[in-house]
This record gives C-alpha cells, sequence and structure tokens, in this order.
C-alpha cells in the first residue's frame, strides 16, 4: 500500500479503536468528507463543569492504535469554541502511535462563565496522518539559504 497524504486506508490499514466501558462511543465522521472523527466525553459522574479560565481533563473512553506510518492528532471543535468558549489546552493533543491508553482531552474554558460538559457530547475529533520517523543528525553547519537565521516577521508578509 502506497502511504502519501492521499492514500486511502484500507480495512488492512485501519485504525484500532478499544472502547474502554460499554457505554464508550465510537469515534465517527459527521459527513462523508470530514477529516475528523468525532470524539465523546466519557465521564462516569454525567457531567463536568469547568470554572472561567481553567482546564479540566476529559476522558473518551476510547484507545487507538493508527496504523503503521500514521498518528493522530486531537483537534478542538468549531463549534465547542464558538458556542461555549471551550477549547483544547495544548491547541493539539498529540496521540503517539505507540500510545495504547484512554485518549483524554485537555479542555481550557475561555469564557467568563462555568460551562458544562455532558457524558456523551462531542468535544474533539480525532484526524488521522502520516508522518515520517525522522532521525536527528547532529551537524556544524546548516545549509545556507535566501532567508538565513532571520525570523518573525522577517519575510516581510502579512
Amino acid at each position: 500500500m502506497r502511504i502519501g497524504l492521499s492514500a486511502p486506508i484500507t480495512q488492512a490499514g485501519a485504525v484500532k479503536v478499544r472502547l474502554l466501558h460499554e457505554d464508550s462511543k465510537l469515534p465517527y465522521k459527521a459527513s462523508k468528507d470530514a477529516v475528523g472523527h468525532d470524539m465523546f466525553a466519557y465521564l462516569s459522574g454525567g457531567e463536568i463543569i469547568i470554572p472561567p479560565g481553567e482546564t479540566a481533563l476529559v476522558g473518551t473512553g476510547v484507545a487507538v492504535t493508527p496504523p503503521e506510518g500514521f498518528w493522530c492528532a486531537l483537534f478542538a471543535r468549531s463549534g465547542l469554541a464558538a458556542k461555549k468558549g471551550l477549547r483544547l489546552a495544548n491547541s493539539v493533543g498529540v496521540v503517539d502511535p505507540d500510545y495504547t491508553g484512554e485518549i483524554i482531552a485537555a479542555i481550557h474554558n475561555d469564557s467568563t462563565k462555568p460551562q458544562t460538559i455532558q457524558h456523551g457530547e462531542r468535544i474533539a475529533q480525532l484526524a488521522v496522518l502520516p508522518y515520517l520517523n525522522a532521525e536527528m543528525i547532529q551537524v556544524d553547519k546548516l545549509d545556507d539559504t535566501e532567508r538565513g537565521s532571520n525570523g518573525f516577521g522577517s519575510t516581510g508578509r502579512s
């Protein structure tokens, strides 16, 4: 199988999902062409209230193993951000391919009011992405480029 940005993942290359509880929900795509699979809050207490400016760890009740050469990224749901002011605290959650524990979302409340997340509510989306298992090699000098070491704002583009 050719692995690339647009390569389809066959059944043999599907993401393996382990439901950790009887009522855990399998991640799913809300539309045919959605990039991310919706992830659901798994809250044995029924709900969690996140005070303004605070972060809460919210379980999903699932663990995953992506196919070889892929990793999973946990992204915020735009609706949750727009409607409740909730986002992932770390912007993007990296789920390494060798991590087999429960996927947990660190959710931060940017609003001025306490926000409630209910058990089973969609809280994030999981995307499956290819990666290069790169090796780091120490060198004494990097190749010369037009930009060089000029940093933030140095390209003059808006």
